[in-house]
């Protein structure tokens, strides 16, 4: 994934690249890890790391997802600190828009929680042109896509899948995949992604549990 994560207005941007630095600093922290040990548990280089931490750097959702598997929280948690509250209700404005394709297109994590395993809920539009390619996650995560409107193509282990307006396609997602909108007109899609909780290590390809 190439495309830097952005949100709407410049503002936004620094709050999240603010947030996330905050994240990623005070977990590392919380387990004792070196830049070193978190460089080799996420896939992600140091120097990354180095800059994310520092606030210099606007993260693609690709590093976004392997740090956040590394530390065995959401992107979500990634992103503002858990409430404290039983009910939340976010703005649409308040929803980070995590990429956006070089034709319009955009993505909005619009929620996520992480107990017992990890949830996030996206919502996914793009424009004819558009592709996005997702390495592998973490082992048992799994997505769910359903498109509102238009057709995609979903792409898993280099075989296609159509996907038509009001179909719904599950696929395990620890694989290369990828989406892009087929034909010439725009496609909404609304996605589920569920990891199983722990903390995954890419050097060993397993799963520990979270710090309590």
């Amino acid at each position: 994934m190439k495309d830097s994560m952005m949100t709407d207005a410049g503002g936004r941007v620094g709050a999240v690249t603010a947030a996330v630095a905050r994240q990623v600093r005070e977990l590392r922290a919380a387990r004792g890890w070196s830049f070193d040990e978190l460089a080799g548990r996420s896939g992600v280089s140091k120097g990354m790391l180095v800059q994310i931490e520092g606030g210099r750097t606007n993260p693609s959702i690709g590093t976004l997802c392997r740090v956040a598997d590394a530390f065995g929280v959401s992107i979500a948690r990634l992103l503002e600190p858990a409430a404290e509250s039983t009910v939340r209700v976010t703005p649409a404005e308040q929803t980070p828009v995590l990429w956006r394709g070089p034709h319009g297109g955009a993505a909005r994590l619009l929620s996520g929680f992480g107990e017992p395993d990890l949830v996030e809920l996206w919502d996914w539009r793009m424009h004819p042109g558009e592709t996005l390619r997702s390495p592998d996650h973490a082992h048992g995560t799994r997505e769910i896509l359903h498109v509102l409107d238009g057709a995609a193509t979903v792409t898993v282990d280099g075989v296609e899948h159509e996907v038509g307006t009001g179909e719904t396609v599950e696929f395990h997602a620890d694989r290369e995949h990828g989406y892009r909108a087929a034909g010439d007109a725009p496609v909404r899609l609304m996605m589920v992604v569920v990891t199983p909780s722990g903390e995954w290590d890419r050097r060993t390809r397993s799963r520990e549990p979270r710090p309590s």
